[in-house]
């Protein structure tokens, strides 16, 4: 099985208890997870400022999956974005997708704009 790369949307499904809690309690258990320092830098404020620290020490504890931001390429994917009618894509999104691309990723994610690029970037999702 591939790495998971856990995106921002299921820790935080996932720390309230959400639908999707015991599908990543199992790739947790399995050890199939990842993480980036978008998603991190997207998280650890909360939990730092919430004083959950032994939690933001978990999450560093993660797999991380390197980056190396190639920044004509994100220009590159934006356009194919708007070409494609996929609108108000975030510059950290496009590094993960990048980030998928360049290490053989699936990815969980719950936020829908990801399904739409998936079709003409060709990376995996994580099916819950």
């Amino acid at each position: 099985m591939k790495q998971v790369l856990v995106d921002s949307s299921v820790w935080i499904d996932y720390f309230s208890g959400g639908s999707h809690a015991d599908k990543l309690s199992e790739l947790i258990e399995n050890n199939t997870i990842c993480i980036n320092d978008i998603i991190l830098t997207e998280l650890l404020p909360f939990l730092y400022h919430k004083k959950e620290d032994k939690l933001a020490g978990l999450l560093l504890s993660v797999e991380k999956s390197p980056l190396k931001i190639d920044w004509p390429r994100i220009v590159d994917f934006q356009g194919v974005n708007l070409r494609h009618g996929i609108n108000k894509v975030g510059i950290p999104d496009l590094i993960i997708v990048q980030n998928l691309l360049d290490n053989d990723l699936e990815l969980f994610s719950l936020d829908k704009h990801f399904l739409l690029m998936r079709k003409f970037f060709k990376f995996n999702m994580f099916h819950a």
